[in-house]
């Protein structure tokens, strides 16, 4: 272990920074004010300020999420996978069910509502560029699947995996509190990193999970008004998904009310267990031979062109595709990476870093996989076919692909139904989970943040996603989040660097390799020279001079 202190502070004993917290708070009314009173100016300006953004930095986006994967494996491969997050004797605070339940629901739970379906259908309809395939066909479908799975698997979640695993090494191992800005003690010193340099990360850092966790409250708001649209026959309007909004919004305040181990915690636990019941539900009434084949055939072809995937830029191809997909994508996920990461640092006490990086990277990954196989390979099936318009229902947008696939198959009301009720309990979590964090990064990292201060930064990020949504659907939440996501990309990059830094130096990673080396090289000395005592003197020069070596390091350590 580090000398450093590592024991806990006390989340009683940790105020909110009220700088932070106002200097925050202002700036996320100041863009609700605007975007609500001047629709058509902010429009303007984040359409100018997002193309600015593609032109210049994709290659940026794509380069850092490259980066994350390969650092993620290398860690967990390496040495430093033996250290343990939290004191060497520590043993997880959270058993793997819920430990894996709400990290998952804390990811991407939202967005696999809103895209599971959606998105292959889109690629199947609309094939991305470069790739050869002609549209509605079977080499589509597969296409489809492969891109899918890119967008929403390795990469992200190794983004996640080490925004999550630096603030876990500096909260739980080396005792600096769960905050952004405690990552970066190697790099700015301890008094930076406490002052205003390192409140200014946690403002960034704030700033970016407000605007990344409102698209996807967005999303939910979309896709639960289209449902009740379907199922009901309510008018799906601008006014419904803000009631939606506001509701949910409620909801989440009494979630907040009862504490990580309760409301966050049971409430993720539901949402597995929905979202596995529907899975299995689609998976047995579907093309089941259909998803069993697609699985391993769309995997495959997505491991084997992911160096491909993984460093195409817009250079030489369409790089307006590239950034409302590829780029948006990445964007979205810098931008929760301070929400995720934080809120499974927080989760992950006492587990190794090879148990962290190996559960974070593969198991959501693999989880994902399976989801995508299951509910938009039914779809692209369905469409294949013949047995239903499934491409037709992208026209009416993404929202609208779930509730179309389960109206092919028996129950389709309740299902819709379960399907609603899904997403509404993670936009809950969603909600709870970033407030948590929000509430974590602006009270000096504490564990337990004031319950007021996360209400007030929960209902801040509803406004947020509301006032988007007005001024321009989803349009205007993917612009936001992209714009948001630039500087961090910067800060996440610095944390990576930070992090290797303080690695290096754990003496719970074991010896180097080159000690390691060293140390093979001595024993090595050491049997010549017992052969030279036991059996007289060496004649080989070589051999000779290594003989004298070990003779002479014996003396030095005798005397």
């Amino acid at each position: 272990m580090s000398t450093e202190s590592t024991e806990l502070r006390s989340p009683q004993d940790e105020p909110p920074d009220i700088p932070l917290v106002v200097i925050g708070g202002a700036a996320v009314l100041a863009v609700v004010a605007w975007a609500a009173l001047g629709k058509h100016s902010f429009d303007r300006v984040s359409t100018t300020a997002l193309g600015w953004v593609l032109s210049n930095f994709a290659w940026l986006f794509v380069v850092a999420a490259d980066v994350f994967l390969v650092l993620c494996v290398v860690i967990a491969v390496s040495r430093y996978g033996r250290i343990r997050l939290g004191a060497d004797g520590s043993q997880p605070e959270f058993g793997n069910l819920a430990w894996i339940a709400m990290m998952f629901s804390a990811g991407m739970g939202i967005g696999l509502m809103f895209y599971g379906v959606g998105e292959p259908l889109q690629h199947f309809v609309v094939p991305p560029p470069g790739t050869g395939v002609v549209a509605n066909s079977p080499a589509a479908a597969r296409t489809a699947l492969e891109y899918s799975f890119f967008h929403w698997t390795l990469h992200p979640w190794a983004i996640y995996g080490m925004a999550g695993l630096a603030l876990a090494y500096a909260g739980f191992r080396k005792g600096r509190g769960n905050r952004l800005s405690s990552v970066f003690v190697p790099l700015l010193g301890a008094r930076r990193a406490n002052g205003w340099p390192g409140r200014a990360i946690d403002l960034l850092a704030v700033f970016a999970t407000v605007f990344g966790t409102a698209t996807s409250l967005g999303l939910g708001a979309l896709q639960v008004s289209k449902g009740l649209n379907i199922t009901t026959g309510v008018k799906d309007s601008t006014t419904l998904e803000l009631v939606i909004i506001a509701s949910l919004s409620a909801a989440f305040v009494l979630s907040a009310f009862s504490g990580l181990h309760k409301g966050v915690k049971w409430l993720s636990t539901l949402n597995i267990a929905l979202a596995a019941c529907l899975m299995l539900f689609v998976f047995l009434l579907g093309p089941t031979v259909f998803v069993l084949n697609a699985v391993p055939s769309a995997t495959g072809g997505y491991l084997h062109d992911l160096l491909t995937l993984a460093t195409r830029t817009g250079a030489f191809t369409d790089s307006k595709w590239l950034g409302a997909w590829t780029i948006f994508y990445w964007a979205w996920w810098l931008s929760w990476a301070p929400f995720v990461g934080t809120f499974i640092a927080r989760i992950s006490h006492g587990r190794t870093i090879r148990e962290f990086l190996i559960g974070v990277l593969l198991v959501p990954s693999g989880a994902t996989v399976v989801w995508f196989c299951v509910m938009g390979g039914s779809a692209l099936r369905l469409d294949m076919t013949g047995a239903a318009d499934m491409a037709g229902t992208v026209r009416e947008g993404a929202e609208a692909s779930l509730f179309a696939l389960l109206d092919t198959l028996p129950l389709a009301t309740l299902t819709s139904w379960i399907a609603m009720a899904l997403v509404m309990t993670y936009f809950i979590t969603s909600a709870d989970s970033a407030s948590l964090v929000m509430g974590s990064l602006s009270s000096r990292g504490a564990l337990h943040p004031r319950t007021w201060l996360v209400v007030v930064w929960g209902v801040l990020m509803a406004a947020v996603a509301a006032v988007l949504l007005v001024a321009g659907g989803l349009t205007s939440l993917q612009s936001a989040t992209i714009l948001v996501a630039l500087p961090f990309v910067v800060v996440m990059l610095a944390l990576c660097w930070s992090l290797l830094r303080e690695l290096r130096t754990d003496p719970g990673a074991g010896p180097a390799r080159h000690h390691a080396i060293h140390g093979l090289g001595d024993a090595l000395r050491t049997m010549v020279g017992e052969a030279v005592s036991e059996h007289g003197p060496v004649r080989h020069p070589r051999l000779r001079r290594v003989a004298e070596s070990a003779r002479d390091r014996g003396n030095d350590d005798a005397s």
